[in-house]
C-alpha cells in the first residue's frame, strides 16, 4: 500500500472525485426551464431552489467546519450521502411535480451535501502540499469548476432531443437524468470518501479542538475584512455572470454556448493560475488586490468605450472572462489566505465560516443585477454598481486585511496554563 500512500491518490483525486460531482450545482441553468414547464411553474419560483442550495452550501460550511475537522472520513461520506439522496429525492419530486420537495430536496438536502462536501477536502490538501497551498487548493476547487463544462455535455444527451421551440421530445427525461447522476455521483464521491487521507502521522490535537474561540474570529478585523472583500467578489461575480446569456444576446452574439464553456474554463483556470501565484508571493491577500484592479480595469474599459451599445463582442468576452478568472481565484485563493493569517490547525473551522459569506452573496448577487435592470433597463449601470463595488473591496484588502498572523489559541492556552499552574 505504501506507493498508494502519496499526495495525490489521498488528496488530490478525492478533492477533484468530490469536487467535480458537486460543482453540476452550477449546471442549473441548463435544466431549469424544464423542470419549470414539466411541473407547471413558473422559471422564476422554480429558481429559488438554487438560491436556496447555495445558501444552505455557505450556512453548512459554517456550522459544519468543526465537524470536518473532527473527521474527515464521516463528513465526506455524509457529503456523499446528503448530495446523492437530495440529487435522487429532486428526480422524484420533479416527477410529482412538487415545487415544494425541489425546494426541500435540491435546496436543502443537496445542500447541505455540497456544504460538507466542498469543506471536507481542503485540509488534507494543505497538509499534504505544505509548501504549495494555494496549487493544492486551487486544483480541487477548480474542480468545482470544471464540472459545469464535464456535465453538461452529459445532461443534454440525458435529457434527449428537442422540438423545435425548445421543449423535450420526451418531458419525463428531466427527472429519469437525475436518478442516473445520482448514481453516478454516488460513485464518485464514495471512492473519493475511500482515498481521501490525512498524511501519516497528522494527529488532530484535542487543545487546539477545544481551544478554538469563535468570538475571538468572529470579532476580529482582519476575519472580517476577509469575509467581506470575498462577499463583495462573489456579488460581483455573480452579478455580472446572471446576465451573461443576457449581454451577448443584447450585443447580438449567437455563439452563446461557445462563450458559456470559455467562461467555465477561465472559471476554472482563475481558480488554479491565482491561488498557486499566491504561493510565490510574500503576502497572499496581493492575489486578491491583482483580482480586484484587473476586474475594476477592464469594466472601465467596456464603459469609457461603450462596449455594449457599441456591440464590441471580443471586448465584452473579455470582460466575461475576467471577471470569470476572479470570480473562481477568489474562492481557491480563500483557504490558503487564512491559514496564513490564522494558522493550519483550525483552517477547516474558520474557511467554514468565511464560506458563509457566499451563502448571503448567493442571495444578493443575482437580485443585484436583476434589480438594476428592472430600474434602468442599462447593463452600462450594472457595471458602474459592480466597478464600484470592486473599489470597495480593494479599500479593505489594503487597509483592513493586515498582514500580521492572528493566534486563535493563545487566549484558551493561557487558561489552560492557569488551570495548570492553580
Amino acid at each position: 500500500m505504501g506507493k498508494f500512500e502519496n499526495k495525490w491518490i489521498r488528496a488530490v483525486i478525492p478533492a477533484l472525485l468530490i469536487h467535480c460531482s458537486i460543482g453540476t450545482v452550477y449546471c442549473w441553468s441548463l435544466f431549469k426551464a424544464d423542470i419549470a414547464a414539466y411541473i407547471g411553474n413558473s422559471v422564476g419560483e422554480v429558481e429559488w431552489a438554487f438560491s436556496i442550495a447555495i445558501f444552505v452550501l455557505g450556512m453548512s460550511a459554517a456550522f459544519g467546519g468543526k465537524f470536518v475537522e473532527k473527521d474527515i472520513h464521516k463528513s465526506s461520506l455524509l457529503a456523499a450521502l446528503f448530495f446523492v439522496v437530495g440529487m435522487a429525492a429532486t428526480g422524484f419530486f420533479i416527477s410529482q411535480k412538487s415545487l415544494l420537495g425541489i425546494y426541500i430536496s435540491y435546496g436543502f438536502v443537496m445542500g447541505i451535501g455540497l456544504g460538507i462536501g466542498y469543506l471536507t477536502p481542503v485540509k488534507t490538501l494543505m497538509l499534504w502540499f505544505k509548501e504549495q497551498k494555494g496549487l493544492a487548493t486551487g486544483l480541487a476547487v477548480a474542480g468545482f469548476g470544471l464540472a459545469k463544462v464535464i456535465a453538461s455535455p452529459l445532461m443534454e444527451q440525458l435529457m434527449g432531443e428537442r422540438n423545435s421551440d425548445g421543449t423535450l421530445v420526451d418531458p419525463t427525461n428531466i427527472y429519469t437524468m437525475f436518478y442516473i447522476l445520482a448514481g453516478l455521483y454516488l460513485v464518485m464521491m464514495v471512492i473519493g470518501h475511500i482515498l481521501l487521507k490525512k498524511p501519516a502521522g497528522y494527529e488532530e490535537s484535542d487543545v487546539q479542538a477545544h481551544s478554538f474561540s469563535y468570538r475571538k474570529v468572529l470579532t476580529n478585523k482582519t476575519y472580517l475584512g476577509i469575509w467581506f472583500m470575498f462577499y463583495i467578489n462573489i456579488t460581483c461575480g455573480l452579478a455580472l455572470i446572471s446576465q451573461e446569456k443576457g449581454i451577448l444576446a443584447f450585443i447580438g452574439f449567437t455563439a452563446i454556448g461557445l462563450v458559456s464553456s470559455l467562461t467555465a474554463i477561465f472559471n476554472a483556470g482563475g481558480r488554479i493560475a491565482f491561488s498557486s501565484l499566491g504561493d510565490r508571493l510574500k503576502d497572499r491577500n496581493s492575489i486578491y488586490k491583482i483580482i480586484f484592479i484587473s476586474s475594476i480595469a477592464i469594466i472601465v474599459c467596456t464603459i469609457a468605450l461603450d462596449g455594449i451599445n457599441n456591440s464590441m463582442a471580443f471586448l465584452i468576452i473579455a470582460l466575461l472572462c475576467i471577471v470569470n478568472a476572479g470570480y473562481g481565484g477568489g474562492f481557491s485563493s480563500l483557504p490558503p489566505l487564512l491559514s496564513d493569517r490564522f494558522g493550519l490547525n483550525n483552517i477547516s473551522t474558520v474557511h467554514g465560516l468565511a464560506l458563509s459569506a457566499w451563502a448571503w452573496a448567493g442571495l444578493s448577487g443575482n437580485q443585484l443585477s436583476a434589480f438594476i435592470l428592472e430600474k434602468t433597463q442599462s447593463y452600462d449601470m450594472v457595471l458602474y454598481v459592480i466597478a464600484a463595488l470592486f473599489a470597495v473591496a480593494t479599500l479593505i484588502s489594503m487597509f483592513v486585511v493586515k498582514p500580521e498572523k492572528v493566534n486563535l489559541e493563545q487566549e484558551a492556552f493561557s487558561k489552560k496554563e492557569e488551570m495548570i499552574v492553580g
